[in-house]
C-alpha cells in the first residue's frame, strides 16, 4: 500500500473543531487512506457508507440533533461518512451534530464535488476543511519506491496513469484501467440532474481526449457530437469537472491587444483514462501524440503538487491571435512563472511578445531531463 501525502495532513487536522471533507474521484484510494488512518487513532470509530440504502435512509429520517447523535452512537468520537453526497441536506445535518457534539470528528468523503461541496458550503462555513485526493502522484511514487524506480516507470505512468488499482497491478494495468473506466468513471455524472443521453458524455470525452493541449470550442464540440447544443456541452463539461474526470485551464490575458482572452483547454486528471477513451496504449516513443501525452501528465502532476502543498496559484495557458503560445503559466504573489513542455528538446525561445509584455517574470523549459522538480519530487 502506498503511503499518501494527505495521510499526515488529515491526521493533523483531526479534532481541531472542523469537519474534514475529503474529495476525489472514485477509486483514487479515499477508503484505503481512511482505513490506514483509523488504525492510528486511539478512539471509538463509526464508519457509515452512505451508498448503503439503509444508511442513507436513516440519515434522511433523522431530522433533529438528538436523532442524529443517536444514529452515530453516544460513544463515537471519530465518524467517517463515505460518499456523503448521497445524503440529502448533509451540510445541515453535519452542522447539527457539531453544534451539539463538538467533541466528534467527522470525515465526510465524496466523489462528486458538485453534490458534496454545494450541500456543505453554506451550513459549514468556517467549520470545514476541504482536501482533495488524486491518483497517485509522481512524488508519492518516489516516496514509496525510489527516484530510480519512479523514472524507470515514467513511460508506464504516461500510458496507463496512476490510479492505485493500476499502479498495484504491474503487467495487468490495461485490464485494471478498463475496469475503472467502464464501472466507475461516469457513475456520479450519470446520476446528476439533466444527463439524459449517456452516449453524449462518452463522445464528448473522446473529443476532448483527441484535443488535449489544444483550445476547445464548445460550438465545434457540439457539432462533433451531434444532436446537442453548446449550452448542453458547457453543462456536461462542468459536471465532468466536478466528478474529477477533467479540469480546465483558461487563457491568460492582461488585455494586451493580440492576446486570446476567452480560450479554454481541457486536461484529464489521469493519463490512463484519456488513453482508454482513444484506445491507444502504445509506448510514448511510438506515438504521434506524445507531446500531448507529456503535457497532460505534467500539468496534472503539477496540480497534485500544488494541492498537496497547499500552494495557492492561478493557472493558465497563453496564446496570441498570431499563434505565439506558452503551455502553462502559474501566477503567485504577483509573479508569473511561464513553462513550456517539450518531450526531449532542451532549447526553446519564449515568444518575444510575451517577454516584452511581461518583463521580469520567470520562464522555464520542462523536459524529460528536469521534470522531477516541477512535479514535486
Amino acid at each position: 500500500m502506498y503511503q499518501r501525502k494527505l495521510s499526515e495532513n488529515i491526521q493533523q487536522q483531526c479534532f481541531k473543531g472542523k469537519a474534514i471533507i475529503l474529495l476525489g474521484a472514485r477509486q483514487v484510494g479515499k477508503t484505503t487512506l481512511l482505513n490506514a488512518l483509523v488504525k492510528k487513532m486511539d478512539c471509538p470509530v463509526v464508519w457509515l457508507n452512505a451508498e448503503e440504502a439503509d444508511i442513507a435512509e436513516a440519515f434522511e429520517k433523522a431530522k433533529t440533533s438528538t436523532q442524529l447523535i443517536q444514529l452515530l452512537g453516544p460513544e463515537s468520537r471519530l465518524v467517517i461518512i463515505d460518499e456523503a453526497q448521497q445524503i440529502p441536506d448533509i451540510g445541515k445535518k453535519l452542522k447539527l451534530i457539531y453544534d451539539n457534539r463538538p467533541d466528534i470528528q467527522i470525515i465526510a468523503t465524496g466523489s462528486s464535488a458538485f453534490e458534496l461541496q454545494s450541500h456543505t458550503a453554506e451550513p459549514l462555513t468556517g467549520r470545514k476543511k476541504t482536501l482533495h485526493l488524486f491518483p497517485i502522484s509522481y512524488s508519492e511514487i518516489v516516496q514509496n519506491t525510489s527516484p530510480l524506480e519512479a523514472r524507470r516507470l515514467l513511460d508506464t505512468r504516461l500510458v496507463f496513469g496512476s490510479y492505485p488499482e493500476v499502479v498495484n497491478k504491474p503487467g495487468k494495468e490495461k485490464e485494471a484501467l478498463v475496469e475503472i473506466t467502464t464501472s466507475y468513471l461516469y457513475k456520479d455524472v450519470l446520476k446528476m440532474e439533466g444527463v439524459r443521453k449517456p452516449g453524449h458524455i462518452e463522445k464528448l470525452l473522446k473529443a476532448l481526449a483527441l484535443q488535449v493541449g489544444s483550445e476547445v470550442s464548445y460550438h465545434e464540440l457540439a457539432q462533433t457530437i451531434g444532436n446537442i447544443n453548446t449550452a448542453t456541452v458547457e453543462k456536461y463539461l462542468d459536471l465532468l469537472e466536478k466528478a474529477f474526470v477533467i479540469f480546465k485551464l483558461s487563457a491568460f490575458s492582461r488585455n494586451q491587444r493580440n492576446e486570446i482572452k476567452k480560450g479554454k483547454k481541457y486536461y484529464f486528471f489521469d493519463n490512463g483514462i484519456r488513453n482508454v477513451l482513444i484506445s491507444n496504449f502504445l509506448p510514448p516513443e511510438m506515438r504521434s501524440d506524445k507531446g500531448a501525452l507529456w503535457e497532460n501528465y505534467l500539468i496534472a502532476e503539477r496540480m497534485k503538487f500544488n494541492a498537496y502543498s497547499e500552494k495557492y496559484v492561478n493557472t493558465y495557458f497563453w496564446r496570441t491571435h498570431d499563434g505565439a503560445e506558452i503551455d502553462y503559466i502559474e501566477e503567485s504573489d504577483g509573479i508569473l512563472h511561464a513553462y513550456e513542455f517539450k518531450w526531449k528538446e532542451n532549447q526553446f525561445r519564449f515568444p518575444a511578445s510575451f517577454l516584452q509584455a511581461y518583463p521580469g517574470h520567470e520562464t522555464r523549459l520542462i523536459n524529460r531531463e528536469n521534470y522531477e522538480e516541477f512535479t514535486g519530487k
